[in-house]
Order: structure tokens, then C-alpha cells, then sequence
């Protein structure tokens, strides 16, 4: 077991240097694009659309800008309105411009969404099942998941465990397995912890490899999966529909009648209605937590490395101070949010472990 915490402690650090260099990478791509062209031409720096424009969903996966050409990979747009279904690139859309009816908005309720208007006045929303950044990122880190599974299956199928002791990549994904399974499944979940094992090492690995993808600042990662909301709300389903499909009768017995004096229950069910809304609130917590981390770290490190841009018509004194200022800070924040992908892996699973145990309690006379 220390040999295998010793696997985990080595990637880390690899990661960390990794990710320095990644992050000097992605700042002379940054330097390179919309932002220092307009600190040349004496323009503001728009700040909102810098980091927002990350942190945000999009029909286009933007890379960098060089000089005045921008690098961007138009993704298909699936669309459903009054007209029947449209299927383009979304290159079409560009600029405003709009393309058999529809066009993406810049403003009001439904900016950043493609929208369509009903009956030639309104604009509405149509069904929208387009391919988007994050829908994309999905899929990539999807597939990434799966080659790395693969490639430690395969190397456990052609050796002898007893005989064979995993190094590398197969050594620290055999030790996180482990100490998932035995420290956090094995001691949250309680005897029934062979069941619910598949689903919470799924999600551990899915989010760390998510968060891990979404530091990597250039093509295929730099998205903001896990910190959309719609992804973490669907995690935190999934946990919820395990959490109370299994529970046993003592758990919702606890709900809805607990043990508590009776006035608490009748005439006003104060005990029962607070358990039943804890119910929701559990995976409600866990849907914030992942999406507010994840979202403030991405924006943190576009907001330091904004000030280098901020200050340019400061002088050349305070821009330059700023500048190392932003870009030391900057290196610390990145380097943090490795740990914090691991960290908010490691959370989301400790607590649907616990939430999937408290609902295998059972009566206390089976406990005897």
C-alpha cells in the first residue's frame, strides 16, 4: 500500500511540472491573441469576455489568435423549429449573421443560445441537440477514460498479479483505485459496498480526469466541463437515484416516521418534512460544490492573467510589476487546481458513498 501511495505522490508531481509548462504555453498563446492587439491599439480589455468566454458553453471551439487570423473549430449545429430540422456548421452563424431562420443571440434572456422567431416576431428558443464545446470535451475525455481502463485491462490481462508489479501510469491508476475502493467505498458504504463500487469508481475517474482535461490550456482540453452545471447536476442525479432506489425500509422509516418525540410528527410532520427535504438537498450540495469549484478556478487564473492587460496603460513601470505579479500568482493558482481536480474527485465520491451508506442503514434488530 505505501509502494502505491508512493505511485500517486510521483504523478502529482509530474503533473505539477507538467502543468507549469503548460501554463507558460497557454500564456504566450494568450499574449499572442484579441487582448495584447487591443492593449497595442490603446482598447480597453474586455475582462468579462476574456474569462467568461472560457468558462461558457460555445457553437465554436476557439484556440488562439494570431495576429488578426483566429484559430476556431466550427462544431455541427443540430437544431429543431417550426421549419423541421437544420444541420450546418456553425461557421454559418458567425458574426451575428444569420442562417435559415436562425442565429446565435449576443443579448437579452437567450444570449449565447441559437434562437429562431415564432411566426416571424418573437424569438424563441428551438430544440437545440447541437454539438457543442462541452459536448464535445465530453466526448474526448469520454474516450480518454476508456483508453486508460483499456490500457490498465490489458496489462493486468497478459500478467500474473502475483508476479507483476505495476509502474507508471498502471501503477498510480491501480493505487487511486485501490484507495477509493478501500477508504473511501469500503468504509462509506458499509457491507453493501460491492454493489454501489462500479458507479462511484466511474464518477471518481470521471471527474478527475475532467478536471484534469479542463487545466490542459490548449486543444483537446481548456474546456469547462465539469464546471457546467447541467454536467454536475446529472452526476448529482445519478447519486441521488442510487442513494434512494436501494435504500432499504428502515432509511425511508427514518424519513417519514423518525425517532423523535411524537409532537415533532403529529399534528404538524416538522421531523418528516425536514428529512424529506433532506433528501434533495444532499445531491444539491453535491451538484453546487463540484460546478462552483471547478467554475472558480478556471476564472481565477483568466482573471490574473487579464491584469498583465488591464494595467498596459498604467506606464511601463506598474504594467511590468503587474505582469509578474499576475504571472507568479497565475503559475500558483494552476499548480492549486490540479490538486483541487483531485480534491473535488475524491469529495464528490466520499459523499455519495456516505449518502448511499446512510440510506443502507438497517433495523436495529438485524444490527444485533
Amino acid at each position: 500500500m505505501r509502494q502505491r501511495k508512493n505511485h500517486i505522490v510521483q504523478v502529482m508531481f509530474r503533473a505539477f511540472r507538467y502543468r507549469l509548462s503548460g501554463f507558460l504555453l497557454a500564456l504566450m498563446l494568450f499574449l499572442s491573441g484579441v487582448p495584447a492587439n487591443a492593449a497595442s491599439e490603446h482598447q480597453d480589455v474586455d475582462v468579462y469576455e476574456i474569462v467568461f468566454g472560457h468558462i461558457e458553453d460555445a457553437y465554436e471551439w476557439h484556440i488562439t489568435e494570431i495576429g488578426s487570423t483566429t484559430l476556431r473549430i466550427p462544431l455541427p449545429v443540430l437544431v429543431h423549429d417550426d421549419a423541421g430540422w437544420h444541420c450546418f456548421l456553425s461557421s454559418k452563424l458567425e458574426n451575428g449573421a444569420v442562417f435559415e431562420g436562425l442565429r446565435i443571440a449576443s443579448d437579452g434572456s437567450h444570449a449565447g443560445k441559437i434562437v429562431t422567431r415564432n411566426n416571424g416576431t418573437e424569438e424563441v428558443l428551438p430544440l437545440d441537440i447541437s454539438i457543442t464545446k462541452n459536448v464535445l470535451a465530453l466526448m474526448i475525455n469520454s474516450i480518454v477514460l476508456v483508453w486508460i481502463m483499456l490500457r490498465c485491462a490489458s496489462w493486468y490481462k497478459k500478467r500474473k498479479i502475483q508476479e507483476a508489479v505495476p509502474k507508471g501510469g498502471i501503477g498510480a491508476v491501480e493505487a487511486l483505485t485501490m484507495m477509493i475502493y478501500e477508504d473511501v467505498i469500503k468504509a462509506g458504504v458499509g457491507e453493501n459496498y460491492r454493489r454501489f463500487a462500479p458507479y462511484l469508481l466511474t464518477a471518481f475517474f470521471f471527474i478527475l480526469v475532467n478536471n484534469l482535461m479542463g487545466l490542459i490550456p490548449f486543444f483537446p482540453g481548456g474546456a469547462n466541463v465539469t464546471g457546467n452545471i447541467a454536467v454536475t447536476m446529472v452526476l448529482a442525479l445519478c447519486t441521488f437515484l442510487f442513494t434512494n432506489i436501494y435504500g432499504t425500509r428502515a432509511y425511508w422509516k427514518e424519513i417519514f416516521w423518525p425517532e423523535v418525540p411524537v409532537w415533532l410528527k403529529v399534528p404538524v410532520p416538522m421531523m418528516p418534512f425536514i428529512e424529506f427535504f433532506g433528501i434533495f438537498t444532499k445531491p444539491f450540495a453535491l451538484m453546487i460544490r463540484l460546478f462552483a469549484n471547478i467554475m472558480a478556478g478556471h476564472a481565477a487564473v483568466l482573471s490574473l492573467v487579464s491584469i498583465i492587460f488591464i494595467t498596459v496603460k498604467a506606464g511601463a513601470v506598474i504594467n511590468g510589476s503587474m505582469t509578474v505579479v499576475a504571472v507568479f500568482f497565475g503559475i500558483f493558482m494552476d499548480l492549486l487546481e490540479v490538486l483541487v481536480a483531485f480534491i473535488q474527485a475524491y469529495i464528490f465520491t466520499m459523499l455519495s458513498a456516505v449518502f448511499i451508506g446512510m440510506a443502507q442503514v438497517k433495523p436495529e434488530a438485524e444490527k444485533r
